[in-house]
């Protein structure tokens, strides 16, 4: 079939349900232009899967994109590609990178952090709960924010006062709408927090994953070795994509049930729990849209008998795979937290499936099951149909979600 000219993804994130709907139309994968690079999206979530688990589909773009150099210097979303940690591994380094972290975030250490997480909670509530009950509180703000802030600083070991500068600099990562300048001028300012913290940690270890990895620096033999680079992108992976993706599942999760109450009386009435709410957040409203990039490693061909040519650029369109009609049927656009089959790619699939997911859902259930017992009257404070989205193609919240706490909140 003749390509259609790239669709162009809007860097504002204005109406990605639209933009979901246009990729369906243009079958499983479809030319797109994402800020000035042409790359295949892929929204078929069978191809989606299949290229995710396929060697001839790699995530290194020194040396799978040959247009890497050139494209790099001049395009705003150069630091998702140019990144040396196992975000952009392939075969031997991805296993090598992922072993140093993994550890980190094993069952038990998720475990530990249970009491941890639930007394940050209670903590952030309670300072909600100060407020007058009729007064618009801003909750991305005041609970979807803070609270996945703390939780990766604490196991990252940033001190508190330095939270809101990483915090500024993470959500320029993210913001699409950045110019080239002012991207790089963000990754400046990232790095040198980064080496900040490095070095700090260098100087006084702790019990802290930035201390292990230091370690792991350190004392591994040369050929396991992390470098400086891979050793700070590393830090920046685990913050940035422990921080950003939980704030706005939080956020559209608490959206959702209070633009359609049915979905909240179905938890109040046992019909679904507050686990089921988040697998079917992740579906419905996954935290990242669009993840840049993979790369062929050679020519593969698609259903429709186009082909994916080597070297060529692949976008995983997560969103708009988890509402795909072939997986989820005519209801898939739909929310329904008593859906038996919730499957979703919010966390990717295969050896880059995200190790912070039992984290992400640990922080998100226990933030609605206390918020919602704490404040049962809970009520958006404007019309949905006003809150804005951030500006990102790949980030999927609201600038702000303004609430009123009603019974619950001060008096």
């Amino acid at each position: 079939m003749p390509e259609q000219p790239p669709l162009v993804l809007d860097p504002t994130g204005a109406d990605h349900h639209a933009e979901h709907r246009a990729l369906h139309a243009r079958g499983p994968a479809t030319q797109v232009d994402i800020l000035g690079v042409t790359a295949w999206s892929v929204s078929d979530p069978a191809l989606l899967k299949a290229l995710l688990t396929s060697p001839d589909v790699s995530k290194d773009p020194r040396a799978h994109w040959p247009a890497f150099a050139e494209t790099a210097p001049t395009w705003p979303l150069a630091l998702w590609v140019a990144v040396t940690n196992m975000f952009t591994a392939y075969g031997g380094d991805h296993r090598r990178l992922r072993r140093m972290v993994a550890p980190a975030f094993s069952a038990r250490r998720i475990a530990a952090l249970q009491p941890v997480i639930e007394s940050i909670v209670a903590d952030l509530l309670d300072g909600l709960a100060q407020r007058p009950g009729d007064e618009a509180v801003d909750l991305r703000e005041h609970l979807a924010y803070p609270l996945p802030i703390t939780v990766i600083s604490r196991l990252m070991g940033v001190p508190e006062v330095h939270a809101p500068e990483f915090r500024a600099a993470v959500d320029g990562v993210f913001d699409t709408t950045l110019t080239v300048e002012q991207a790089t001028q963000n990754t400046r300012a990232l790095y040198k927090m980064l080496d900040a913290l490095i070095e700090a940690k260098r100087v006084t270890p702790a019990d802290d994953l930035t201390s292990l990895l230091i370690m792991a620096r350190d004392e591994e033999g040369i050929g396991d070795a992390l470098t400086h680079e891979e050793l700070r992108d590393t830090l920046l992976l685990v913050i940035s994509a422990g921080y950003e993706t939980t704030v706005n599942v939080i956020d559209q999760a608490v959206t959702t049930l209070l633009t359609d109450r049915t979905q909240l009386d179905h938890v109040r009435a046992g019909r679904a729990d507050w686990n089921d709410v988040v697998e079917e957040t992740l579906r419905h409203e996954p935290a990242v849209k669009h993840l840049p990039l993979r790369y062929a490693v050679r020519d593969i061909p698609l259903p429709d008998g186009r082909r994916i040519l080597a070297g060529d650029p692949i976008l995983a369109s997560y969103a708009a795979a988890n509402r795909h009609p072939s997986w989820h049927g005519p209801s898939a656009d739909d929310f329904d937290a008593t859906r038996p089959t919730k499957d979703h790619l919010a966390f990717g699939h295969g050896i880059h499936f995200c190790l912070g997911a039992p984290l992400a859902r640990l922080e998100v259930s226990t933030a609605l099951r206390r918020l919602f017992d704490r404040f049962p009257d809970l009520e958006l404070a404007v019309p949905a149909a006003d809150l804005r989205p951030v500006p990102s193609l790949i980030s999927n919240g609201h600038r702000s979600l303004p609430v009123r706490l009603g019974r619950g909140g001060g008096e």
